[in-house]
């Protein structure tokens, strides 16, 4: 049976103008939830009209593409070129592959063990700061692993530039979903730009001393990486990937750690679990050797994940005609998937509003009832290159925490969410903190 042509897949036409732009940034799951009542293809408009696919046999279709059907530049270039061009989420292959393939010397376990010994006096330090009672996570959280980012990524301690970087990475991010997307002061595309010029200076002024000699940081592992024929990255290619890679680092980091701070704190049960198992490790500072010890912590950084993905939605453009759920979608056609749908559906997940991080126990493992039911990090060929490096630093900042605080919220509390472009709470997510 052929497919069916693109104007019979279903529109949900939304709002005039904006159409379903106000539900999608409100409520990225409540908005996938109104297209699924559709079928699993739909059409909708938020920037532009968008082809929406639901479901993990979507995900698959959309990540896995041996076929070569979509374009993860097509797709990611309105939204990020203007602030972070040149990212390797952005390319298509044959660039795609040929800068992962340089990257990946950076994620190799000897560097890998490295960071985990560099963020560990980072973390301590910075938790010794940490009050007795009240404080809001997300603030001191986004703090915490600039911090580490800056001396694991870039080598260097974080002085009177903290606070200046740290506002650069908001403006450049905010940016990727500014209504006006040319640079007309004082609006968010403008204050983006801005901002991604302060971070290109920052990373020039200090490429020449990475060059010079090789050091431990990833910024210098960058500058001397070399592929399989003896390539190397350009100066402008080590800049745009260190922007890049230092925003993903600390705020992808910052939101799965907000996350867990919010649901353990509601599961105080839960909470004492991690924090036996991390009293029960040898070191006070968590070290490569220690990871297989933190089986419990994984899984509930998984349904941390599962729950409030960092980033709700994939965007793609089709690169060749195709077909999909018996429709056709023409080259050209703008696709999205949505991961965060995908996580919340009752076909996959028990009770899947629940806090239930035994889901991803071996005895259960109900994320692999499907290779992608379950995708915080994207998949396929994109696949994100730094998902261990971040399992990795949640996981040290967890395992100092669990054994120096105990931390509650008041019962009943809920925190509010703003999920587009990155989750984060709403009013910071104040906790009451009692040191051990």
């Amino acid at each position: 049976m052929s497919a069916l042509p693109y104007q019979s897949i279903p529109l949900v036409k939304g709002l005039p103008l904006v159409g379903n732009l106000p539900k999608f940034l409100r409520s990225p799951l409540d908005n996938a939830r109104s297209l699924e009542v559709h079928g699993n293809v739909v059409r909708s408009r938020t920037f532009f009209e968008t082809v929406t696919l639901l479901g993990p046999d979507a995900n698959q279709f959309v990540l896995h593409d041996r076929e070569g059907n979509f374009s993860s530049r097509g797709g990611c270039y309105y939204w990020i070129d203007a602030v972070f061009p040149g990212v390797i989420m952005a390319m298509d292959n044959p660039a795609h592959k040929h800068h992962r393939r340089i990257m990946q010397g950076a994620f190799q376990r000897r560097a890998m063990e490295r960071y985990v010994a560099d963020m560990g006096p980072v973390i301590a330090d910075v938790l010794a700061t940490w009050p007795q009672g009240g404080m809001k996570v997300f603030p001191q959280v986004k703090a915490l692993t600039l911090n580490i980012a800056a001396r694991v990524f870039m080598g260097m301690a974080l002085g009177p530039e903290a606070d200046r970087m740290n506002q650069a990475f908001i403006d450049t991010v905010e940016a990727s979903l500014a209504l006006i997307r040319k640079p007309v002061p004082p609006f968010g595309m403008w204050r983006g730009v801005r901002a991604r010029g302060f971070l290109v200076d920052l990373m020039r002024s200090k490429l020449a001393g990475k060059r010079a000699s090789e050091g431990p940081d990833l910024f210098s592992q960058l500058c001397h990486a070399r592929g399989e024929d003896g390539e190397r990255f350009t100066d402008d290619e080590v800049v745009n990937h260190m922007i890049f890679l230092m925003m993903a680092a600390h705020d992808t980091t910052t939101s799965t750690l907000t996350t867990l701070f919010y649901c353990l704190a509601r599961d105080p049960a839960w909470q004492d679990r991690l924090r036996a198992d991390a009293q029960a490790l040898p070191n006070d500072q968590l070290q490569y050797a220690d990871l297989p010890g933190c089986e419990r912590t994984e899984w509930a950084m998984k349904e941390a994940l599962r729950l409030y993905p960092p980033l709700t939605s994939i965007p793609r453009k089709a690169a060749k005609d195709c077909s999909f759920g018996g429709f056709q979608i023409p080259k050209g056609t703008p696709v999205g998937i949505s991961p965060i749908h995908t996580h919340h559906m009752p076909s996959i997940w028990t009770d899947p509003h629940r806090f239930d991080p035994e889901r991803f126990s071996p005895a259960r493992a109900e994320h692999k009832q499907h290779p992608y039911a379950y995708l915080p990090f994207g998949g396929g060929a994109h696949l994100c290159i730094g998902q261990h490096f971040a399992d990795m630093e949640v996981k040290s900042v967890l395992h100092q925490v669990l054994r120096q605080f105990r931390f509650s919220v008041p019962a009943g509390y809920r925190m509010p969410y703003q999920l587009v472009p990155i989750a984060k709470p709403k009013d910071g997510l104040p906790i009451t903190l009692q040191r051990l």
